[in-house]
């Protein structure tokens, strides 16, 4: 006697599942080869300090710093659709942070981030807040009033004592751990890769969840974002203090790898190269961070190589045809080409 298992007959495959295994299969090698390619530039970015140059592993250490700070800035630019060209006054609030808690209360160095990333969380969600009656153009200039008083602001008599006024403040350099065996740069720069790799991974649940969602409604049809229940007022305010954080931090550790903090270091002109690593890197999206800080802080350097006459002459030609020839950035010229080697694999 057979049991009642065998007796009934098994259902066929439906057609609409035999037609999703064959997307379920790229889908999840697609997956596998983004983790594999993540974990070679890892790899490649641990060994990378030890065959180059102090010199050369500093400056990959400020393209980290510019990293995360391009990172919070597309997030309040690409995701959210707010422009800002004032975040030069957020990194400097963060880079004066650390400084004075190093300097005036002997606070060590790892301990400054979180208190320059807190403090530019609240300034920035405060500046947020009469900043939501803006829009477009008018808060892109309300944010450049903003970078353009910084440094003055900076150089107030009565904050002279806080931060050292036009003399600035000079920022002891890090010791390497005894038992890392690293030099001060070389530990500076796996210190600025871990900071790296928790606020890109921060970033990446903030915009996958629901909130990264609400962010990118409003800057789409913010409309129809209210009709759905988005509190934008709120969303845009919170967008715009993370996005100081994100900045305020990379002041922070960019203050404690350069070791000088100053007014003038902090001018309008910062600001605009923020903007500017953001669109060449890729508007809304996350590694077009990385490429962005790549090209802020190398171009210059081989634009000065080219010509020492007129090296902004020649960075000028290098920025018009990045965007001539990669009008969505980096990444979106990435993406374009991934794209089209997975269709003719296909085909």
């Amino acid at each position: 006697m057979s049991s009642p298992s065998e007796s009934l007959p098994v259902p066929a495959p439906t057609l609409d599942a035999a037609a999703a295994q064959p997307f379920a299969r790229p889908a999840a090698m697609k997956s596998t080869h983004q983790r594999l390619l993540l974990a070679v530039v890892l790899a490649a970015a641990c060994v990378l300090p030890f065959l180059l140059s102090d010199y050369r592993v500093f400056q990959l250490t400020l393209a980290l710093v510019y990293a995360i700070a391009l990172l919070g800035l597309n997030m309040l630019t690409g995701y959210n659709g707010q422009i800002s060209l004032g975040h030069g006054a957020f990194y400097a609030i963060g880079a004066y942070v650390a400084a004075i808690l190093m300097d005036k209360f002997g606070v060590p160095y790892w301990a400054t981030l979180p208190a320059a990333g807190a403090v530019c969380l609240l300034a920035g969600f405060l500046f947020g807040l009469p900043a939501l009656r803006l829009d477009g153009l008018y808060l892109a200039l309300a944010t450049f009033a903003l970078g353009v008083a910084m440094p003055q602001i900076l150089k107030y008599k009565h904050f002279e004592h806080w931060t050292g006024g036009a003399m600035g403040i000079v920022i002891v350099k890090p010791d390497a751990p005894a038992w890392s065996g690293l030099s001060q740069d070389r530990w500076l720069y796996f210190f600025a890769l871990a900071w790296v790799l928790l606020m890109f991974l921060l970033a990446w649940n903030i915009l996958r969840g629901r909130i990264g969602r609400a962010m990118v409604a409003i800057r789409d049809q913010p409309i129809a974002a209210r009709a759905m229940g988005v509190n934008t007022a709120m969303v845009k305010s919170l967008t715009f203090g993370v996005s100081a954080m994100y900045t305020g931090i990379a002041g922070a550790l960019g203050a404690i790898v350069v070791q000088f903090v100053a007014p003038d270091s902090f001018t309008v002109f910062l600001s605009i190269t923020l903007i500017v690593g953001v669109v060449v890197g890729g508007l809304a999206s996350i590694q077009g961070a990385i490429y962005g800080a790549l090209f802020i802080q190398f171009i210059p350097n081989v634009a000065d190589h080219i010509s020492k006459a007129a090296p902004w002459a020649i960075y000028g030609v290098f920025l018009i045809v990045f965007m001539y020839v990669m009008p969505f950035g980096v990444a979106g010229l990435l993406r374009g080409l991934a794209a089209r080697w997975r269709a003719r694999r296909r085909t």
